[in-house]
């Protein structure tokens, strides 16, 4: 029998959970823009490098946002000519510049102020300012963090930690939010342990030492988000249980005898396509394959509704 590939196109319009990771993702701006409004003030009025790391370590968290709003905007996009699979991966491509603004703006940034600060020392002018700012930006980047980590714990498999969790994730909206809230969090905490230190002792090198650690706080965390990235980016396919799952399903199909690995790979957050190679009974007539085809499609879209884009093509399987 001629090899002939047989494919079903399904339209890709934006998931409930699509729309709940935008809605995550516009909070954690509101809330960065107003922390960092503040941070800022600080920063002026008490000469804190600390505090400048923090309100530049807000103000990049605002970027990112946008960025990954910018990047689910374009990545919506229906198919056309010079696009027949669609713009899904545009949320890959500007999530991965947001890991890259993380590590080079916002960790690079924080680290060269905090080594001047080091060299230079200069005292603290208003610890009230800078630990009422801190207070604040906790309650807000709290605030957002909760909204973010719920989200995320709805999409967690029970039983499944949260690194893992992130490792499995195909949508960087759901993960980045939580990793930058997590990171600011954590700055805070540093910033403020800096501020201490240096009204305890009157060393004003502990500020500019607070400032260093944020900046590789946020290294730390770009990396972490390129990585995960990148393989999105590359062209990820579908976890090894799930692939195996559809392969089952395929082979269970009274008209199949063997069925290959599928092949697959991730366009978006929300959409895989997917290609498998079927060796169907020989005895069927050409009208049943055809059937047959169809009844597979529509199993793996009923039972992993993510594949929007199958192709099967009937032939021979090498052993």
């Amino acid at each position: 029998m001629t090899a002939r590939i047989t494919a079903a196109y399904v339209v890709n319009r934006p998931s409930a959970v699509e729309e709940e990771s935008k809605l995550v993702v516009i909070a954690a701006i509101a809330a960065n823009v107003v922390i960092a409004t503040a941070k800022f003030t600080a920063a002026v009025v008490t000469r804190s490098s600390a505090m400048l790391s923090e309100g530049i370590h807000s103000l990049i968290d605002s970027g990112d946002g946008c960025l990954l709003l910018l990047g689910a905007h374009l990545g919506s996009r229906p198919p056309d000519e010079s696009h027949p699979f669609g713009h899904g991966r545009e949320v890959y491509f500007w999530s991965f510049v947001v890991a890259v603004m993380i590590f080079a703006v916002g960790g690079g940034v924080s680290m060269y102020e905090g080594v001047l600060r080091v060299l230079h020392p200069e005292p603290l002018r208003s610890a009230v300012w800078t630990f009422a700012v801190l207070g604040v930006s906790f309650i807000f980047e709290g605030t957002s963090f909760l909204i973010a980590a719920r989200h995320f714990a709805k999409l967690k498999k029970p039983g499944v930690s949260a690194l893992a969790a992130i490792r499995r994730s195909r949508n960087p909206s759901d993960f980045m939010i939580v990793l930058e809230d997590s990171a600011a969090l954590i700055g805070i905490l540093i910033a403020a342990a800096g501020v201490t230190l240096e009204l305890v002792t009157g060393n004003a090198v502990f500020d500019g030492a607070a400032s260093i650690t944020i900046g590789l706080l946020l290294c730390v965390v770009a990396t972490l988000l390129a990585i995960q990235t990148r393989g999105l980016l590359v062209g990820e396919g579908l976890l090894s249980e799930n692939a195996a799952a559809i392969r089952s399903l395929i082979e269970s199909d009274a008209a199949v005898e063997r069925a290959a690995p599928p092949l697959s790979s991730y366009l978006g957050p929300e959409t895989v396509v997917m290609n498998v190679r079927i060796r169907f009974c020989r005895d069927l007539r050409t009208d049943e394959i055809e059937d047959a085809v169809e009844r597979i499609q529509q199993a793996i879209r009923e039972r992993h509704p993510i594949v929007k884009k199958i192709f099967i093509a009937p032939g021979r399987i090498e052993p």
